[in-house]
């Protein structure tokens, strides 16, 4: 089961930096970084380590079946960036 960023994500690319699994978008390196609202895990490469959760500095990264029901769109929105991106 993947992990999902949902609000209030800020754009911080705290977990960027410590996923061994690189599948957090968009990086500080992506011309699209500077202006994105939120960050997003690709749930097809997430390997569920949880490091991401414990670097976010707002507390926005949720495990899937912990994700609060008020952000349950979440899942799909976060699925839904990388069927768009590739």
């Amino acid at each position: 089961m993947a992990y999902v960023i949902a609000p209030p994500c800020v754009a911080d690319y705290s977990c960027v930096e410590v996923c061994p699994a690189d599948c957090i978008e968009p990086r500080p390196d992506d011309p699209s970084f500077d202006t994105a609202e939120q960050l997003f895990i690709d749930p097809s490469r997430c390997i569920d380590c949880e490091a991401c959760v414990s670097a976010c500095p707002v507390g926005a990264i949720y495990s899937e079946s912990r994700l609060p029901e008020k952000w349950s769109e979440y899942v799909t929105i976060n699925a839904d960036h990388f069927a768009t991106v590739r």
